[in-house]
């Protein structure tokens, strides 16, 4: 069992962290017709728009109240007003999903009694979806935004259902967290479907942020899951949370319509998806079909190849607790050892990480740790590739943001498939390093003498 161990630094060294308020946007940026809204100054806004551009290389709406500091210490309830009505008349989304930020939060703005107020006093507001989430960014992480989000979204979007009516058996939830990318989802969305299943994903990024051009431009949310679909989700016969920061949101859809959830911790490798598809299977009353079972077969053969490149590596991984738990513990089963783990808050599922303790820090922990305990393979998200090529050990990007490389929405994890292009990814990257800078090849040696003379290695 891990040690959960916070920093007592003062202030963060080149951060792992990424505040609540842009993880709850996120969240919303998975709905159709939405459009975020940060209540807080237009730095908070600015910062979070422009990790998600940077990342997704899209056009992302995001929108703030812009609290000035004389707004702040008035109360928020004028620029609340004019964010929303003039969202409304300009771009008519289908939602408004408005997280907090510390500023607003700290004043004390009662935003549920703000919204009441506009509702009232602006009767064509009665038909557009509010949602409004308590997203202090003094507090928690990335995935605790979203967590919360999702959860308030089911409170204030899912109709009730009557216990009596009969449920559609084809039917299931998918809740999943913010550490699945949209390709996660399309892999994700296939497997259910060939097992004769209809998922409805809150939120779902496949559809508003995997990167395709729409035939005409819209300000908001360029899909994603609707409104109309979100309200019936209790008529689903499951409820399938996926991360560990998913279970209030799973536990909230059982509550309020009774359907009944399973959480998977982890979609990632060999029995996690066993566990998995024979989850499907039962549920949907069908046999596994062969496409399946010959994708395991050679996720396993996969396993077999890269053991011997992987195993025995020391790992430094930084990343949010879902994922790092998930990474973390398939490396693990490849033979590596995970000597460094740093993540940015806490989670139950830190505990079971395969490591002696995991810290809350930031990256310049991670990079202290990876050095002192002699650390030869790094994971963490863009921001880690300093610290990576000052320990000159090879890095291998995950999560959130990662801007220094092309296709980050399309990158997977998940499956039988998924996991086995990830291992394929981490031993090729390992092969490259090796090859590269610890020598000797025909391309690093000479021979003079018959002695064997080493270039010095090249950073990278």
């Amino acid at each position: 069992m891990a040690i959960v161990t916070a920093s007592k630094k003062a202030c963060s060294v080149n951060p792992l962290k990424m505040s609540q308020p842009i993880g709850g946007s996120f969240a919303f940026m998975g709905l159709r017709g939405a459009m975020p809204l940060l209540h807080g100054p237009q730095g908070c806004a600015s910062f979070g728009l422009t990790l998600f551009v940077r990342h997704f290389n899209e056009a992302v709406p995001m929108q703030t109240t812009a609290m000035s500091e004389v707004a702040t210490v008035l109360g928020g309830h004028e620029n609340l007003e004019q964010a929303i009505l003039n969202i409304y008349n300009r771009v008519e989304p289908e939602i408004i999903g408005i997280n907090s930020t510390g500023v607003t939060e700290t004043n004390g703005d009662d935003v549920e009694a703000f919204i009441r107020l506009i509702r009232h006093k602006h009767p064509q507001l009665e038909k557009l979806s509010l949602v409004y989430v308590s997203t202090p960014d003094f507090k928690d992480a990335f995935q605790d935004g979203w967590g919360k989000t999702v959860a308030r979204m089911i409170e204030v979007l899912v109709a009730p259902v009557d216990a009596a009516r009969p449920r559609d058996a084809s039917r299931v939830n998918v809740l999943p967290g913010c550490h699945l990318t949209p390709g996660d989802l399309d892999e994700l969305r296939t497997i259910f479907e060939d097992f004769g299943l209809k998922p409805s994903f809150l939120p779902d990024l496949a559809g508003s942020l995997d990167g395709h051009i729409p035939d005409e431009f819209t300000p908001t949310t360029i899909g994603g899951i609707g409104v109309d679909e979100i309200a019936t989700m209790g008529q689903a016969a499951w409820t399938i949370a996926i991360g560990a920061q998913m279970r209030r949101a799973a536990e909230t859809m059982q509550a309020r319509t009774g359907t009944p959830s399973r959480l998977f911790e982890r979609l990632c490798g060999l029995i996690p998806n066993d566990e998995f598809i024979a989850f499907l299977s039962q549920i949907s009353g069908r046999s596994v079909p062969s496409k399946y079972r010959r994708q395991r077969g050679q996720l396993a053969d996969a396993m077999l190849d890269a053991h011997f490149h992987i195993g025995g590596r020391k790992l430094a991984i930084g990343a949010e607790p879902d994922l790092l738990f998930d990474l973390s513990s398939l490396l693990h089963d490849m033979g590596a050892q995970v000597t460094a783990a740093v993540t940015t808050t806490n989670s139950p599922v830190l505990q079971r990480v395969r490591t002696e303790d995991v810290l809350i820090g930031d990256l310049e922990d991670l990079e202290e740790l990876a050095r002192s305990r002699d650390c030869d393979f790094l994971m963490s998200h863009s921001h880690g590739r300093q610290a990576a090529w000052r320990l000159n050990v090879p890095f291998f990007r995950v999560g959130f943001p990662m801007f220094d490389r092309l296709g980050a929405a399309h990158f997977t994890t998940v499956g039988y498939r998924g996991t086995r292009d990830l291992i394929f990814d981490i031993a090729n990257l390992i092969i490259t390093d090796r090859e590269t800078n610890h020598g000797p090849t025909p391309d690093t040696w000479r021979s003079t003498s018959g002695d064997l003379q080493v270039h010095p290695p090249k950073l990278h």
